[in-house]
């Protein structure tokens, strides 16, 4: 706190421009800078007054890094674009026979997810149907029971037969007959 204070009165009281940045041992953080300037602009008078860069190293090593990053980008970017049979002329056959390796490797993992997923898809199909034809014989269970019953008023009706009780039954919609379909032609897919 003390030299906090010191470097806000040199600033007040010498007219300077100060910069000071801390570090605790505890790794806590203290920063002041005159009300005049920038830390940057600190450390650009000091570069200059010095002689020395401390920025050069720096650059140098993001220069490095971008490079190595372009080259890496570069070289992707060339598998790529052999993996879809184009920029093949310059590769040996060695070359070629590790990129056709490679290739038969990939369309294994693939086909290999495909027919995960087609055979997660049938058993998910399979259950479906299996539910539906469940369902489809509970009811028949219950229209035989009904039936039995006189629920459905299929007794002797001067004449009307089981399709003309559905109809009826479905509010006098169209008969099975004007689709073109029979009452026996009706199944689960």
């Amino acid at each position: 706190g003390g030299i906090m204070k010191k470097a806000k009165e040199l600033t007040v009281l010498c007219d300077a421009e100060v910069s000071l940045i801390m570090f605790s041992s505890t790794g806590k953080f203290s920063e002041y800078c005159s009300p005049s300037t920038t830390t940057k602009k600190i450390f650009d008078r000091y570069q200059q007054a010095s002689g020395c860069s401390l920025w050069n190293s720096h650059y140098e090593k993001m220069q490095s890094h971008l490079n190595k990053l372009k080259e890496e980008n570069n070289n992707l970017r060339r598998e790529i674009r052999q993996r879809i049979g184009e920029d093949l002329d310059d590769l040996e056959i060695e070359e070629l026979r590790g990129l056709e390796q490679n290739l038969e490797s990939s369309i294994k993992v693939v086909r290999e997810r495909k027919y995960h997923v087609i055979s997660t898809q049938t058993e998910t199909y399979k259950k479906k149907l299996r539910n539906l034809h469940e369902a489809h014989a509970k009811l028949i269970r219950e229209l035989e029971g009904q039936s039995e019953n006189g629920g459905y008023g299929l007794v002797d009706n001067g004449g009307l037969d089981y399709e003309s009780a559905l109809v009826l039954a479905n509010g006098g919609a169209h008969s099975l007959h004007d689709t073109g379909f029979g009452i026996h032609d009706l199944r689960l897919a």
